[in-house]
């Protein structure tokens, strides 16, 4: 995958679209944590073509990730269909 500046903000927005008021908030909260725990799942929102990640030590600035766990398994799968990773 391959964002330029454009396609990477419009993805972005349509991801924060996906999610529901309760998840939004989760989402914000996990962005302000310390750092997500080792394993974790996520995608870093200003680096979507390196797919899913798993948090190991020191990651992304928290305020660019997104986890798996903030969010809904639907929910999920719905993102990963929209930046273009079969989940």
């Amino acid at each position: 995958m391959n964002f330029d500046n454009r396609t990477g903000y419009d993805t972005r927005a349509g991801i924060f679209k996906l999610l529901s008021d309760d998840e939004a908030t989760i989402v914000h909260t996990t962005n302000t944590a310390a750092r997500l725990s080792d394993g974790a799942q996520f995608l870093d929102l200003e680096s979507l073509d390196q797919g899913v990640q798993r948090a190991r030590g020191t990651t992304a600035p928290l305020g660019r990730l997104l986890a798996r766990t903030a969010v809904r398994e639907k929910t999920w799968n719905s993102i990963l269909l929209l930046v273009g990773i079969v989940p």
